[in-house]
């Protein structure tokens, strides 16, 4: 297993214990991703925490020379799923392309530091 640690998030590694993605043989596995800002603040706006974590998530993928093309699984946690699903997957599109891969949303009750988004993936390394 090899850690993907970007910079700006060493301080969350070193503090909470967990690493952002770890390559695991073919695969890069990502924890959850929020749509924090590089000063650890969320955006007030869904659609802006929602862009901010695929913006995330794309700066994590190219720390391992990765793009969205390599996605082949997302799931994705919502804190009132039903009301911004319609704006979070507009915002999808714009990062993931076809051929599209796998996505389970869940909804669920709170989400750290008020997120109202986490989004995982799972990547095919090249």
């Amino acid at each position: 297993m090899r850690l993907v640690v970007p910079e700006w998030m060493q301080p969350m590694y070193d503090a909470h214990h967990f690493a952002p993605a770890v390559i695991d043989g073919d695969h890069l596995r990502c924890s959850g991703m929020m749509g924090l800002r590089p000063d650890l603040t969320l955006p007030e706006e869904p659609q802006a925490q929602f862009t901010q974590a695929f913006e995330n998530l794309r700066g994590l993928l190219a720390e391992a020379g990765l793009t969205f093309a390599d996605v082949v699984d997302i799931t994705s946690f919502h804190v009132d799923l039903q009301h911004h699903i319609q704006a979070f997957g507009a915002v999808k599109d714009q990062f993931v392309a076809a051929p599209y891969p796998a996505w389970t949303a869940v909804g669920v009750t709170e989400l750290a530091m008020g997120a109202l988004a986490e989004i995982k993936i799972l990547a095919r390394m090249r």
